[in-house]
């Protein structure tokens, strides 16, 4: 196949060095993708830990979404809606569900902290949805989303939270054995508050 041995030898040693130096340089863009691949996925990994944490409670309840969203609009709605085995006094209901209207409540930490917590209403559209913020209280940041929407059986209940712990990472890492646990079964009782009243013949 070549015209001569030092020609091939020639070829061959050519061949062979534009390997090595192709194989150099695949090497070093692997190195760089995979560099770039665990820098993103760093970044990801941060922007997920830093990011709020999100509750989804939902349930179906056997009634219009009218009648769903006026229990929610009773005086003594909050009351009702406070596990008895809480350690949560409600100091001062709100008025209503419109927008601006504040409700104050006293909670424990741990069972032991004593801490003030204060929720504004920032959203109200009957029968549809309301929400509400925390301005004061034991989380960097509370935001609870309240979706009433209309179901073949009735309606579909569906409690959103999206929080941040206190203490940073630190509470980050304990929220799942610390606080969805109690989220849980706070809306737990809740739902099946909501679906007794509800759901029972005027």
């Amino acid at each position: 196949m070549c015209g001569s041995s030092s020609l091939c030898y020639q070829f061959v040693m050519s061949a062979l060095g534009a390997s090595y130096i192709i194989g150099l340089f695949a090497a070093h863009l692997r190195l760089k993708a995979r560099a770039a691949f665990n820098e993103a996925s760093c970044g990801r990994a941060l922007l997920e830990f830093a990011s709020p944490m999100l509750f989804v409670k939902q349930s179906i309840i056997r009634a219009s979404p009218e009648r769903v969203f006026a229990f929610h609009e009773l005086p003594d709605a909050l009351v009702r809606l406070t596990p008895p085995w809480e350690p949560t006094r409600v100091v001062r209901a709100a008025p209503d569900l419109h927008v601006g209207s504040v409700a104050v409540v006293e909670t424990r930490m741990f069972g032991l902290v004593r801490v003030r917590w204060v929720a504004r209403h920032t959203a109200y559209d009957p029968p549809r949805m309301f929400e509400d913020v925390q301005v004061e209280g034991p989380f960097k940041s509370w935001r609870h989303r309240h979706t009433i929407e209309p179901h073949e059986k009735g309606a579909v209940l569906r409690d959103e939270v999206d929080f941040e712990t206190p203490l940073g990472g630190l509470g980050r890492l304990f929220a799942p054995l610390l606080v969805e646990p109690r989220l849980g079964r706070l809306f737990e009782f809740r739902h099946r508050v909501t679906r007794e009243w509800c759901e029972r013949v005027a």
